[in-house]
This record gives structure tokens, sequence and C-alpha cells, in this order.
């Protein structure tokens, strides 16, 4: 079973850490990260537009799941003003690169 389990993961592209190996660089994204870091670098920042909101914090954040959700902003298929915005801006490649570099900034 664990043998299984192991196998599984490297097919799907998952680490032993449950991140995704996205085909992000990391360090690429560290001259992309100025616009995340303003709010999702902050402990408890809550934003206040369009309503008052937590920001979640996403360093850490399984990279399949952050490259995901910013797909999502991007077709309009999540709603919040600002990530919408701002996931217009990124390529895949810098979804890909942003999500690999918070994923393994823990």
């Amino acid at each position: 079973m664990k043998r299984l389990v192991l196998t599984l993961g490297v097919v799907l592209g998952l680490t032993s850490t449950g991140a995704f190996a996205a085909d992000g660089d990391a360090k690429a994204a560290e001259s992309k990260n100025s616009m995340c870091i303003g709010c999702h670098g902050i402990p408890g920042y809550k934003a206040s537009f369009p309503v008052v909101y937590s920001v979640p914090m996403i360093s850490g954040q399984n990279a399949k799941y952050v490259e995901n959700a910013l797909q999502a902003y991007k077709k309009g298929e999540r709603s919040h003003p600002t990530m919408r915005a701002i996931a217009l801006t990124l390529s895949d490649q810098d979804m890909a690169d942003l999500a690999v570099y918070y994923a393994n900034n823990k």
C-alpha cells in the first residue's frame, strides 16, 4: 500500500511534502511576488475592498492549489476584484513560478 501511494504521488507530480511539482521556477518568482506580499505576507491582514476580507497566508500552501486558484481568478471562476485584476496580468508560467515559490516558503 505504501508503495502504491508513493507511486501515485510520483505519477501525480507530488513530492513527499505534498507540494505539486509544477514546471515553476521559484527563483524566477522572486522578481514576480511583489504584488503578492503586500497582502499575503502580512499575518492577520484584512483587505477592505470590496468588503472586509481576511487575507489567507499562502506560504507553504500546496503549489497546485495556488496555481489552480490563480487560474480560477483569471477565468472569473473565483470572484475577488483585486485577485482577478492581478491574475489577468499573469502568464501561465508566472502562475507556476509563484505557486512553487510559495509552496517552498514555509
